[in-house]
């Protein structure tokens, strides 16, 4: 069973998110601010972090910020909560190292579509890490994508981001372009590396990354 830890200092949306959770078949554990929520993560190990970002004692980015520089949670799906939907807030989360962004009122589906989503690449990632001896992406190294395969550097920016799932909208949110040319972007990338689809250019751009270049 997954465990979930959810960070959220209004005790009402805690406990909605975590019976809707519960109601799935997840494990839940609950934290009602930042640093009682770095705590219980360190204490609990979830498979996945729902936080929110406007919290007492430590906001949601210092949170993210603290668990990122924890190798145990290098990883770990991590989706903010929030009321805040500004294009500025979502590419700060983003670039923070967050996965997903969820605008309160949290709808259900939508809830348990990201939350679904995040667990499966988590999992797809740690199969792939497992199968490739010394796999271990950086993604602070756009440059070895543009020498492996002939991609500008705004091109490596995308894929580097693609890479590491982020959608169309988070990407352009991150970089500061529309969805339109990161689309553009994206096809230009698959035709130089030779793919067809996201999921392809995904595994080759971490393959590059771990230095597991193909050839």
């Amino acid at each position: 069973m997954k465990k979930i830890l959810i960070i959220e200092d209004q005790a009402t949306m805690r406990r909605n998110l975590a019976l809707m959770l519960q109601m799935e078949g997840f494990d839940t554990a609950t934290a009602e601010n930042g640093r009682a929520g770095i705590e219980k993560a360190r204490e609990q190990q979830p498979d996945l972090v729902l936080c929110d970002v406007m919290m007492p004692e430590l906001d949601g980015y210092a949170v993210l910020r603290a668990l990122r520089e924890d190798e145990a949670f290098a990883n770990t799906p991590f989706i903010f909560l929030t009321a805040r939907t500004d294009r500025t807030d979502v590419r700060t989360g983003m670039n923070f190292g967050a996965d997903d962004y969820l605008a309160k009122p949290v709808v259900r589906d939508d809830l348990l579509a990201a939350v679904h989503a995040r667990l499966a690449r988590a999992e797809m990632l740690q199969q792939r890490f497992a199968e490739s001896s010394g796999f271990n992406p950086d993604f602070s190294r756009p440059d070895l994508l543009q020498h492996a395969h002939g991609l500008t550097p705004r091109e490596s920016e995308v894929l580097v981001w693609v890479a590491q799932g982020k959608s169309n909208a988070d990407v352009a949110a991150i970089l500061g372009m529309s969805d339109k040319t990161v689309k553009h972007h994206l096809g230009v990338c698959f035709q130089k590396m030779g793919v067809e689809s996201r999921n392809a250019a995904s595994l080759v751009a971490l393959e590059t990354l771990s230095g597991h270049r193909r050839l």
